[in-house]
């Protein structure tokens, strides 16, 4: 398990990630940190940011760059989210209740996961604006059950994962023998004896199914192909995350950060787009969002300070995030997140080094 043990605060994510290394057993560690089967999508979700450069822009006269967006109407103060992560007590005794405060404090979404550690009525009390995930089950009692109990507890959107109609080969887990949780760890939400997650047979219609189960915004999670993106925002979802499950599902799936101008392109203004899978940086959160994202939800990035630091180490790895945007804002020529636009970012190699509009 995670440890609160006092440490030298890291500098960055990947000192998070070094720290929760050293305070996790080596098989949570590979369960947390690896990929599907070769890990080449796990590889190229970091290479896609080395893809774009910023051609930044000088004497703004910026003194204090603006943070604050929406997303679905609820504002945050900065473009982050943390994104759904199943059995966070594996890696901390508090597990979701620890990050679901930090993200209160840090001002911004808790997603909190069908499969979490925590049960849906224990989290609603400790935690502000937050999303419940929902995966459809074979039995689609158990979904709407579960639609059903986020929402009287104040869930304030549903996210559906659709990229896992069966499970990715976690070949590192099965090194291991890490086949099932410890005796200590239980899905909160759901009886096990009746969990089957991966039904292969979901499919479009369900978004319909899911439409008539609840009166909250929809959020499609696991879009890579700009007809699915299409698809979502005209079967009525609000929103969806161009991801790939951080590599954890099909390996060799194109990085999300690559698929997302082509996303962008394809549905304008229908909905709002969102991004995971790879951040480590601020840089690279205003390079999502200067493709056209709206903001990031973050995965391992919150679960290696949790690991390392409870609630305060999910709390500090949100503000390094938070520093790291603001100094590349500033150093960018940009005053405000909503300014960041396709002008911000050059390809590397091939710059196009044309009029920037943040000039006017």
């Amino acid at each position: 398990m995670g440890s609160d043990a006092v440490m030298p605060l890291p500098l960055n994510v990947y000192e998070y990630e070094s720290a929760a290394r050293l305070a996790l057993p080596r098989l949570i560690y590979e369960m947390a940190a690896g990929g599907a089967e070769d890990e080449v999508t796990l590889r190229e979700n970091r290479a896609a940011f080395d893809r774009w450069r910023f051609l930044p822009c000088m004497w703004r006269g910026i003194a204090a760059p603006q943070l604050r967006t929406t997303v679905l109407g609820q504002e945050i103060s900065l473009p982050i989210l943390l994104g759904p992560v199943s059995t966070q007590r594996l890696l901390h005794p508090e597990g979701e209740l620890a990050s679901a405060r930090a993200a209160r404090r840090a001002g911004t979404i808790f997603t909190l996961g069908a499969c979490a550690s925590t049960s849906i009525e224990d989290l609603a009390p400790e935690v502000g604006s937050w999303w419940f995930q929902l995966y459809l089950f074979p039995d689609r009692a158990i979904a709407r059950d579960l639609v059903q109990r986020a929402t009287a507890a104040g869930a304030s959107a549903i996210v559906v994962t659709i990229d896992s109609p069966v499970l990715g080969r976690h070949e590192a887990n099965l090194r291991n023998g890490f086949t099932a949780l410890p005796q200590d760890i239980r899905f909160a939400n759901i009886d096990p004896a009746a969990l089957a997650v991966h039904d292969p047979r979901q499919s479009w219609k369900d978004l319909e199914w899911l439409a008539d189960c609840t009166s909250l915004p929809i959020v499609l999670k696991g879009i890579l192909d700009p007809h699915d993106a299409r698809l979502a925002f005209s079967l009525g979802a609000k929103a969806i995350v161009v991801s790939n499950h951080g590599g954890r599902q099909l390996d060799s799936a194109v990085a999300s950060l690559d698929a997302l101008p082509a996303i962008v392109e394809a549905v304008a203004d229908r909905g709002e787009i969102l991004i995971d899978s790879g951040f480590r940086r601020g840089a690279d959160i205003l390079k999502a969002l200067a493709l056209g994202a709206r903001a990031v939800l973050l995965g391992r990035a919150f679960l290696w300070g949790l690991a390392a630091g409870g609630e305060e180490g999910v709390f500090q790895v949100l503000e390094l995030l938070r520093a790291e945007i603001v100094r590349s804002l500033l150093l960018s020529g940009r005053a405000d997140v909503a300014e960041v636009d396709r002008s911000l970012v050059v390809p590397a190699g091939l710059p196009s080094l044309g009029s920037s509009t943040a000039h006017n």
